[in-house]
C-alpha cells in the first residue's frame, strides 16, 4: 500500500499536501515526497523516512505554488531505496510531469523488459516509472490521451495522481481496486486522496470517490471527468475495510469503522465462546472487537496497550524488525488479563508468528484461557495488487488447517470469519451496486486480473548513498 494526495488551486498547496500525508502515514513509512508547481516549473523533495521528519519548514518553503501532489510509500515493487521514492518527476518532450502511484502493475517486469530491449533507460526499479516511459512514447495529441494510451498498455491496480506545470490529473484503474477520493477545500481548490481521513485534517469537504476507470482532469478551467477505458465490474479491495484504511475513513462513500464493527458482530455469531472479556489487538482489531463484545454480551476491555512510537509491524520491510517490533509495539495489562478467559480479536493472521507472540504475552500476564478470533477469512494467497503480503509458502493458512494454526499460535480456540460472513459484513455499509464486486483474492484465490509468467527483472546497481 501507498498513500497519494493531490492539491490544485490553493496558495499553500505543498503545506496542505504535507498535512494530508500525515493523515496517510499509516499507508507507507519507508519514504515520502511532495512535488509542487508554481505554474512555471515543478519542484520536489523526496526522502527516506516519515513525513514529519522530512518536511521541515525550510523544506516546505522550497515547494512554492498552488498545486502539489504527495506520496508515502512502502514497497511492493522495487527496493526500499531513495531512487524508488515518489512522486517521480521527469522532463520529456511535452514539458515536465510527476506521478504518485498507489497499487501494483502485475505485468511490470514484462513491460519493462520490452522497453529496455527497445532502448529505454530506467533510473529505478519502481513499476510507476514504466507508466512515465509509456506516456513519453505515446503519439496521442493531449496529455489525458497520452496517459490513457500508456495505461492501456499495462495491467494491474493503480490509483494515480499526475502533476504538470498547469494541471493535475487523477486516474483509477477500471476495477477500482485501490481507493481514491475527491474533495474540495472550502470551495477554493480541488483535493484527491487515497483516504478521506486526509480531507478531515486539511478541512476539505468530501465530494465523492473517483470512480473505477475514471480520469479526472483539473486545471484553471475547473474539473472534468473522462471515461477513457472500457467499463468493467468493480473489484474494490476488501482488505482496505479489514485492515489497511483508517477507521475514520470512508471507501465507496461508506464507513470503514462500521464495516469492521459488523465483521466483529458476525464473528461472534459464527464463533461464540464462554469468556470473561473481549480485547482487541490494537489498533486495527479494535472496531471488530467492539462489535464482537456488543453482539456476544461479553464485556470489552483494553488488555493490550499499543505504543504509537513505532510503525505498523505488517508493513515493516525487515523480518528482524517485524519480530522485534511486536514486543516494542504491544504490552499486556496484567490487571485486566490475570485469571480471565480472554477473547482476543485481530484482523488477520499472515505468517502466524506475530499472533503467537501476542498470545504468549497474554498468557504470561496470567490469562486463564485465550480464544483467538480473526475478523477475516484465512489468508491463503498473496496480493498482487498493492498489499505487501508474503509468498504463498509463507502464509500459514495456505498449508495448515485451522487446528494446526491454532496449535502453532498457542490459542485454546481459533475462529476465522467466513468469506460469506465477510461479504455480508461489508455489504451492510455498501449499496447493492457498490457491493457487487469486491476483490477477495487473498482469501479465495480468485484473482480478477490474470498474472503473467514471471520475467526476471534487472537488479538496480546504481544506488545513491
Amino acid at each position: 500500500m501507498c498513500g497519494v494526495i493531490g492539491i490544485f488551486g490553493h496558495p499553500e498547496a505543498s503545506k496542505l499536501a504535507y498535512l494530508g500525508l500525515h493523515a496517510l502515514q499509516h499507508r507507507g513509512q519507508e519514504s515520502a515526497g511532495i512535488v509542487s508547481s508554481d505554474g512555471q516549473q515543478l519542484r520536489w523533495v523526496r526522502e527516506m523516512g516519515h513525513v514529519g521528519e522530512i518536511f521541515t519548514e525550510d523544506r516546505l518553503g522550497q515547494l512554492p505554488g498552488s498545486s502539489a501532489i504527495g506520496h508515502v510509500r512502502y514497497s511492493t515493487t522495487g527496493d526500499s531505496v531513495l531512487k524508488n521514492a515518489q512522486p517521480l518527476a521527469v522532463n520529456y518532450s511535452h514539458g515536465s510531469i510527476a506521478v504518485a502511484h498507489n497499487g501494483n502493475l502485475v505485468d511490470a517486469a514484462e513491460v519493462r523488459a520490452r522497453l529496455e530491449a527497445e532502448g529505454s533507460i530506467f533510473q529505478s526499479t519502481n513499476d510507476s516509472e514504466i507508466i512515465l516511459h509509456l506516456l513519453a512514447r505515446s503519439r496521442e495529441g493531449d496529455l489525458p490521451s497520452r496517459i490513457a494510451d500508456a495505461l492501456r498498455s499495462v495491467h494491474g491496480a493503480y490509483s494515480l495522481a499526475f502533476l504538470t506545470e498547469t494541471s493535475m490529473i487523477a486516474v483509477r484503474d477500471p476495477l477500482g481496486i485501490r481507493p481514491l477520493s475527491l474533495g474540495r477545500h472550502k470551495k477554493n481548490g480541488w483535493v484527491v486522496a487515497s483516504e478521506t481521513c486526509a480531507f478531515e485534517l486539511i478541512e476539505a469537504e468530501y465530494i465523492r470517490d473517483i470512480e473505477p476507470g475514471e480520469m479526472l482532469v483539473v486545471d484553471d478551467k475547473g474539473a472534468r471527468s473522462l471515461r477513457p477505458f472500457m467499463p468493467e465490474e468493480p473489484r474494490r479491495c476488501v482488505f482496505e475495510w479489514i485492515y489497511f484504511a483508517r477507521p475514520d475513513s470512508t471507501i465507496a462513500g461508506q464507513s470503514v469503522y462500521s464495516a469492521r464493527e459488523n465483521m466483529g458482530r458476525r464473528l461472534a455469531v459464527e464463533h461464540p465462546v464462554e469468556a470473561d472479556i473481549v480485547i482487541p489487538v490494537p489498533d486495527s482489531g479494535t472496531a471488530a472487537a467492539i462489535g464482537y463484545a456488543r453482539e456476544s454480551g461479553i464485556p470489552f476491555d483494553q488488555g493490550l496497550i499499543r505504543s504509537h512510537y513505532i510503525g505498523r509491524t505488517f508493513i515493516e520491510p525487515s523480518e528482524s524488525i517485524r519480530h522485534f517490533g511486536v514486543k516494542l509495539k504491544l504490552s499486556p495489562v496484567r490487571d485486566v488479563l490475570a485469571g480471565k478467559r480472554v477473547v482476543v480479536v485481530d484482523d488477520s493472521i499472515v505468517r502466524g508468528t506475530t499472533s503467537g507472540k501476542i498470545i504468549g504475552m497474554i498468557r504470561s500476564a496470567g490469562a486463564k484461557e485465550v480464544h483467538l478470533r480473526i475478523s477475516s477469512p484465512p489468508t491463503i494467497g498473496p496480493c498482487h495488487y498493492g498489499i505487501d503480503t508474503p509468498d504463498r509458502n509463507k502464509l500459514i493458512a495456505s498449508s495448515h488447517s485451522v487446528d494446526e494454526v491454532r496449535r502453532f499460535v498457542g490459542a485454546d480456540t481459533l475462529g476465522y470469519l467466513s468469506l460469506e460472513g465477510l461479504h455480508n459484513a461489508v455489504s451492510k455499509v455498501l449499496t447493492k451496486h457498490e457491493h457487487r464486486g469486491l476483490c477477495d483474492a487473498c482469501f479465495s484465490n480468485k484473482y480478477p486480473i490474470p498474472l503473467p509468467a514471471p520475467v526476471r527483472a534487472h537488479q538496480l546497481r546504481l544506488i545513491s548513498v
